[in-house]
């Protein structure tokens, strides 16, 4: 141990291990000044370094363990042995006793030389501790997994204990007391705080007879996570109300919000919708992150054949591109990175979005505003005379903005929007339907991209069996063949569900010369498949039974994702 003693400063030891230069750390060092922020913190902000390789230099230079916290259950005893004020204090977690000596205790810290920390965590427990190295990340979501709930809960129990030293003022005073409440404010950054650890797109606050249900939407599936005493409620969608900008003594109608956090240094964008029901305001937070929505082109999830038709529509010049796909399907994440791989110097790219889902870098987004008459139309009519070369439709709702969207794309516009329709081939109709001509439909529409999401099978715990001859029969195998496919199991890393995050299904279809004439003919849907399916278009059937084959999702989820008549 006495070597751990010799207290060497992180920047030194990253300067040493060749993953920093002294010009950078002289920059983080200015950065730092002020703020109370350790350096490490600093660095990873400002991105001169990534907290792994951190971790990484922290192990070859001290010789110490890495330890991946995800998946790993940390007995009851051991999380009893210190508060979490400490823990997040000093960014660390114990997660065993060592197995061949009951006194040494484990401990997984993202600064194993802060020398306080040991000191501290050694006194509390009256233990020796054994620093491990884990990233910040990691840290903070193993104490969110484990004393989260807890938290939250605590939280709620000083709520009430105060609100009980209240009852003798009248009940409005009560309720402004509600919104300044720190236990209150706690509880909601903590619900938002785990939401994101968990990887939940949505979080919904549901009004019972008695009780107030928060639930977790996670890949897609609802998850209750916790029960609050229904007295609870009022002091909640307050304090998210004034969070969200929304009016707190509005409970009869429908409101919308939005506001921005920074959880683990991320910044999350969240959209608020409370909705009155019979016991109660109904609150749901809508998560978003920027980086989840502009990720890079190569991780849609798309094959090699569909990446090279993708960019080769995305190439062209002029024409409308159509993204489809019900709800939840993943479009806004396709079309908001289309749009930041063709984010050049040399365009005008111009959005109209109701609302606008992500702050993008170098174009410019127009949020839809019906009290001042800004609609889809307005909007994409002002936008014409903006000298744009790409615009984004959020949404083709009506034959008015179909109509100005065809025009602006064969006036020599890129033109790419959303639709909800079932499949490539039905988007043609649908806009035939809105009263667009099919001549101009046939000269307008470079391609059609229709998606899922379907969640993927963990990796590390779905089990392997043979198809029963109904599967191979949806497979599209033979029943003489031995087909294995696979089923989700449930391990801690899962949190026992079976799955671990999603992935896009496509069916893409470009539009090339023999099509557009069969546009322009109206020839029945089946003979248009054929033709899609014959220039390169493999179906959303067609791709899932793909995933089901490698394993990378069940049958289950496939077929939820693609439904054949």
């Amino acid at each position: 141990m006495a070597i751990r003693r010799e207290r060497m400063r992180l920047g030194d030891l990253l300067i040493k291990q060749d993953v920093l230069t002294e010009e950078n750390l002289k920059k983080a060092l200015e950065l730092q000044k002020g703020t109370g922020k350790k350096i490490g913190e600093v660095l990873v902000e400002n991105g001169f370094i990534t907290e792994e390789m951190i971790a990484r230099a922290l192990q070859t230079q001290l010789g110490l363990k890495v330890i991946q916290l995800t998946g790993i259950t940390i007995p009851k005893e051991v999380r009893n042995l210190v508060s979490v004020n400490l823990l997040k204090k000093y960014q660390c977690i114990p997660f065993e006793l060592d197995p061949y000596n009951a006194n040494i205790l484990h401990l997984a810290m993202a600064d194993p030389m802060d020398m306080a920390a040991i000191d501290d965590i050694s006194i509390v427990t009256n233990l020796q501790v054994e620093p491990y190295i884990a990233t910040p990340r990691d840290i903070l979501t193993a104490i969110d997994r484990c004393y989260g709930a807890s938290e939250t809960m605590d939280a709620a129990r000083r709520f009430t204990r105060e609100r009980e030293q209240l009852r003798g003022n009248a009940e409005d005073t009560i309720e402004e007391a509600d919104v300044s409440d720190a236990p209150i404010v706690q509880l909601v950054r903590s619900l938002i705080e785990q939401a994101v650890r968990q990887r939940a797109s949505d979080i919904h606050i549901e009004a019972l007879e008695s009780k107030v249900r928060v639930r977790y939407r996670i890949d897609g599936a609802l998850y209750e996570k916790m029960v609050y005493d229904n007295s609870l409620l009022p002091a909640i969608s307050t304090r998210i109300k004034i969070m969200g900008g929304m009016d707190i003594s509005e409970k009869r109608k429908p409101q919308d919000g939005r506001m921005s956090v920074m959880v683990d240094r991320r910044e999350y964008d969240i959209r608020i919708s409370s909705i009155p029901t019979v016991h109660g305001e109904k609150i749901v937070m809508r998560i978003s992150s920027k980086l989840n929505l502009t990720r890079d082109i190569k991780e849609l999830g798309l094959n090699l054949d569909e990446m090279s038709m993708l960019q080769h529509m995305l190439a062209k010049p002029y024409g409308i591109l159509f993204v489809t796909g019900p709800t939840g399907s993943g479009k806004s994440t396709t079309l908001y990175t289309a749009l930041s791989a063709l984010n050049k110097e040399q365009v005008n790219i111009v959005t109209v979005e109701d609302p606008v889902e992500a702050d993008l870098e170098g174009i410019n987004q127009i949020q839809v505003n019906n009290k001042v008459e800004l609609t889809f139309a307005s909007a994409l009519r002002s936008i014409l005379r903006q000298d744009p070369d790409i615009i984004m439709i959020g949404e083709i709702r009506d034959q008015e903005t179909a109509s100005i969207a065809v025009q602006a794309s064969i006036t020599g516009h890129l033109v790419v929007s959303t639709m909800h329709t079932n499949n490539a081939v039905g988007t043609l109709n649908r806009m035939a339907d809105m009263g667009i001509a099919r001549y101009l439909i046939s000269d307008a529409i470079i391609g059609v991209i229709a998606q899922r999401l379907v969640r993927k099978l963990c990796p590390h715990c779905r089990k392997k069996r043979l198809a029963t001859d109904e599967e191979k029969r949806i497979l599209k195998r033979s029943a003489a063949e031995q087909t294995e496919i696979y089923e989700p199991g449930g391990c801690r890393l899962c949190s026992n569900t079976g799955y671990f995050g999603r992935t896009g299904v496509f069916e893409i279809m470009e539009v090339n010369d023999e099509m557009r004439k069969l546009i322009a003919e109206n020839v029945p849907t089946e003979e248009m498949i054929a033709a899609a399916k014959k220039s390169g278009m493999r179906t959303l059937r067609e791709n899932g039974i793909r995933y089901v084959l490698d394993g990378t999702t069940s049958i289950k989820e496939m077929l939820k994702a693609s439904y054949e008549e």
